[in-house]
């Protein structure tokens, strides 16, 4: 194991995310400078932590397979904990596992707060934990690889442990310059986003903080009622479209520069998602009409909560627990499956959902016809057989960490909906859930134990399970240490 190459990797991630607070800094010193102390101790004790880690000069500077995992999830795990610093030094939560609670929420993008209502927290904090979602949502490691160039070619390791999904490819053949076309596209799509939020009725400040939040798809809001509480048809019909377009494969917005739009046509994952997501939405919108007015308004809920949870997001728009069950069931199976791979969505995602059912279809054809002679294909390609068994192996691996993670928070006795609806919602980075995990509920009330399984399944969420599993393998810290 190549530790010196590890804990340069991580230094760079402390100083890098050390910079990040300077934003929140000058919004804490314009409201008044209650939380400036804590973000200035906070950037004191990170730097003072990162320097000796930079000044590593590691012999090897390729990323192994191993290495790559083992990298993403040291680094997260270095990320969350200096993260929550700003909130320790603040005063405003009770113990260090929640502001630790606080900060995997933030950069896993899955936007829930232990808070009562985060209308209490100082302007500078709350800006803090947007800018959190913000930088989880593309990866703070491909934020790292567009900057600097110290991985070499074994870089796209490191974009394996991170991204989402079963395969992250190149968009063009060197690694450094995909992570910059990627982050130049999520940037430029978050500037177009600001200014319409404000040209709705949002003030510039709410603006920002929800603009970071539908990128990162990470649902964080400024308002304890979240985008509900604005009542704007504008402002949920601009942030619906930007959630449902932060879902999509950021692959498919390259070839769309390139003017390549055969390939986003012939695209089958993402018209698959075009087509769960609006199917998704007539069928709730059919299912809640007599709760409301008009057809218009139960388009509005049905198409901003689809959107919300298909991307992994997190907003409301209503009290959606108020729903039908069989609305309900929609939300919670739009929260497993996720968005597309290669965006900021969580959940199993799309591709792999449908690599799923054409095996389980294929499978059936063998079954009738056994000498049938056939292959998984996805867009005109044939699936590898190991690619069919890793998104098996994945979903299992899913459904294996939710059920071992809602035994455990049952202890809390709280009810089985709230548990596996929490433990779905941490897991597929949404946030908010059903039961008392709600949008009229919070996590506050789990006990230290239970966020802390919560924290795990949120991380492992975010790094797509295996690189943060990793780090259970005894083989490899054996031999490490042999090494």
């Amino acid at each position: 194991m190549n530790y010196r190459l590890i804990f340069r990797l991580i230094g760079n991630v402390l100083s890098m995310e050390a910079l990040c607070m300077i934003p929140p800094i000058v919004v804490s010193i314009i409201y008044g400078g209650e939380d400036l102390p804590a973000f200035l101790l906070s950037v004191g004790i990170i730097l003072a932590a990162a320097s000796p880690l930079l000044l590593i000069k590691p012999e090897e500077k390729r990323f192994r397979n191993v290495e790559g995992f083992v990298a993403a999830s040291l680094s997260w795990l270095a990320l969350s904990l200096a993260g929550a610093l700003p909130m320790l030094f603040c005063g405003h939560f009770n113990s260090f596992i929640d502001c630790l609670f606080e900060s995997v929420s933030g950069f896993t993008t899955t936007g829930v707060t232990v808070m009562q209502s985060v209308t209490e927290l100082p302007r500078g904090i709350m800006f803090w934990l947007s800018i959190t979602h913000w930088l989880g949502g593309m990866g703070v490691l491909v934020f790292i690889l567009a900057i600097l160039p110290q991985a070499g070619g074994s870089a796209v390791n490191l974009l394996k442990a991170e991204s989402s999904g079963p395969s992250p490819g190149k968009l063009v053949p060197r690694i450094r310059k995909t992570a910059e076309i990627m982050y130049a596209i999520y940037i430029a799509m978050t500037l177009v986003l600001i200014p319409l939020l404000c040209l709705a009725g949002m003030p510039l400040y709410d603006a920002l903080i929800h603009a970071f939040g539908t990128a990162g798809t990470g649902g964080f809001s400024s308002m304890r009622g979240s985008v509900g509480t604005y009542n704007s048809i504008a402002s949920e019909a601009i942030i619906s479209v930007f959630m449902l377009l932060f879902g999509i494969n950021f692959a498919v917005y390259f070839h769309l520069l390139r003017k390549d739009v055969k390939s986003v046509a012939k695209d089958e994952e993402f018209r698959f998602y075009l087509g769960v997501t609006a199917v998704s939405i007539v069928f709730i919108m059919l299912n809640i009409r007599p709760l409301y007015e008009s057809w218009g308004t139960a388009f509005r809920h049905a198409s901003f909560q689809t959107a919300s949870f298909v991307t992994s997001t997190g907003y409301f728009s209503t009290d959606f627990n108020l729903w039908p069950a069989a609305s309900k069931a929609v939300l919670l199976m739009l929260m497993l499956i996720g968005g597309s791979a290669g965006s900021t969505s969580g959940g199993i995602k799309m591709v792999r959902i449908m690599t799923i059912i054409k095996a389980v279809r294929l499978e059936l054809s063998r079954i009738v016809h056994p000498r049938i002679v056939k292959t998984v294909k996805i867009n005109g390609k044939i699936v590898p057989e190991d690619i069919l068994l890793k998104s098996c192996l994945f979903v299992l691996a899913y459904l294996l960490i939710a059920v071992i993670s809602v035994i455990l928070i049952s202890f809390d006795g709280k009810d089985l909906v709230t548990n596996a609806s929490a433990v779905i919602a941490m897991l597929s980075n949404v946030g908010v859930g059903l039961g008392e995990v709600g949008p009229s509920g919070t996590y506050a009330t789990f006990s230290p134990f239970a966020k802390s399984v919560l924290a795990f399944c949120m991380l492992a969420g975010r790094l797509e399970i295996y690189p943060l599993l990793m780090l259970f393998v005894p083989s490899i810290w054996k031999s490490a240490a042999l090494n």
